[in-house]
């Protein structure tokens, strides 16, 4: 549920060069920017399927995102295993309703990726609410990255990027006043995990993927509540390239959750929300 595209076709990155040497640092990644077709072929090696996005932070960022068009035709040139999401810009006010609907519409994508923290809004704030609304109306769930946040991590100031935009309570407005919008929050919370676990458990439209994290060192409440109360609104992501499938499938196999839920945590609550077959 959780692939970043870092680079399109012509070597634009969707970063600054500094927040992705940072980033670099701080998962210790290694490519950090394979292609489309490349990321296709890794998946398709391990029989898996991959949600693919990039983070429109133009305003806050002062750069343009890698080509989310590429994406979309990538995806569609390997529909077997890649999805595509899109991303838009909400600081850009009625032209992100509209490109949100185009990516939808003509460009095919089935979600939207927004990093409140790193395009610098809050999501509750009601300025916002056209954008939720439309999301809702064209009924595609959108992935908000929450808590630790690495693109800036250990940098002056952190880059000027504010943790605060993405504590999962700011979302738990938003699930309450658009009921119909499915909500997948990002990551491990930390260190807001335990009200991440109760806005999940609180909100039927609202989901928790797993990525960005190697699951030996998800808090113990959420290994918990994902074993139980938590089977069916739990996903599996990596934040691949940062973390790699077999990395994490590997620590997710020592965790202990019954094997009658793992089905679910790998395959079956994603293919639920994306209305797969």
């Amino acid at each position: 549920m959780h692939v970043h595209v870092e680079a399109d076709s012509h070597g634009h990155l969707s970063l600054p060069q500094p927040l992705m040497e940072a980033s670099a640092k701080y998962f210790r990644a290694g490519d950090r920017t394979p292609s489309l077709d490349s990321i296709a072929e890794t998946y398709r090696g391990l029989n898996m399927a991959a949600v693919v996005f990039t983070v429109d932070a133009r305003t806050r960022l002062g750069h343009e995102p890698n080509s989310i068009e590429e994406i979309a035709e990538g995806a569609a040139r390997n529909n077997d295993v890649l999805i595509p999401f899109g991303s838009v810009d909400p600081l850009t006010g009625a032209d992100a309703i509209d490109r949100a609907r185009r990516l939808a519409g003509d460009w095919g994508v089935r979600g939207f990726k927004f990093h409140p923290s790193l395009q610098g809004f809050n999501p509750a704030d009601e300025r916002f609410y056209p954008l939720w609304e439309a999301l809702q109306e064209l009924g595609l769930p959108a992935v908000f990255h929450t808590g630790q946040n690495g693109m800036g991590a250990g940098l002056p100031g952190g880059a000027g990027i504010k943790l605060g935009y993405s504590n999962p309570l700011l979302l738990d407005e938003v699930a309450a006043d658009f009921p119909e919008l499915q909500i997948i929050m990002a990551h491990p919370s930390v260190p807001w995990q335990d009200e991440a676990n109760s806005i999940a458990t609180h909100k039927a439209n609202v989901f928790i993927d797993l990525s960005g994290w190697s699951p030996r060192y998800f808090p113990q409440s959420l290994v918990k509540l994902a074993g139980s109360v938590l089977q069916d609104k739990v996903l599996f992501g990596t934040d691949f390239p940062l973390i790699t499938p077999a990395k994490w499938l590997d620590a997710f196999a020592e965790l202990p959750i019954r094997d009658e839920v793992r089905p679910k945590i790998l395959k079956h609550n994603a293919v639920k929300l994306l209305g797969l077959r």
